[in-house]
């Protein structure tokens, strides 16, 4: 199961122990504000891409989206998700759940700079019913990314 995988993973980091299991869905960004009580903009969405055969995730602040413009400026091709069949194949974790813990090792992980607006952030776990609160160096430090960026845009309010 892809949350014992990530619990596995984050006891390197001594943090297992601060996963939180819901039980309701946090699946989407305004089911884990729910569940977590917080701001739907701290939570911290992964999202998955091919970029030229190589997979890359992208961690950003649950009020933003993708910027199509900064996303092929920065991996020079145009911004493509993998489909919720690719995504698990190639992450290890299924859509609702995805996070950037326990990833295989080819995957790209990378952290929008979206997230350094605050003190502490919410991933999820590697289940569509859990999450873990980190700040961004934590985040940084637990994923081991390729950088922080800057790929995203606010979403408009509606």
């Amino acid at each position: 199961m892809s949350l014992e995988k990530v619990r596995q993973y984050l006891q390197t980091y001594g943090a297992e122990t601060r996963i939180r299991e819901f039980s309701v869905s946090s699946a989407t960004v305004a089911l884990a504000a729910e569940a977590l009580s917080c701001e739907p903009c701290r939570i911290a969405k992964t999202l998955a891409f091919d970029a030229n055969g190589q997979t890359v995730v992208i961690v950003t602040a649950g009020d933003c989206k993708i910027d199509n413009a900064k996303y092929k400026t920065f991996f020079h091709v145009k911004a493509k998700m993998l489909s919720a069949e690719e995504t698990l194949s190639r992450t290890g974790h299924a859509v609702g759940g995805v996070c950037p813990f326990a990833l295989p090792e080819e995957v790209a992980i990378y952290l929008d700079k979206s997230l350094q607006r605050f003190t502490t952030v919410f991933p999820a776990c590697g289940s569509s019913n859990s999450a873990i609160e980190v700040t961004p160096d934590e985040l940084s430090e637990i994923t081991r990314p390729q950088g922080w960026i800057d790929v995203c845009k606010l979403i408009a309010p509606e």
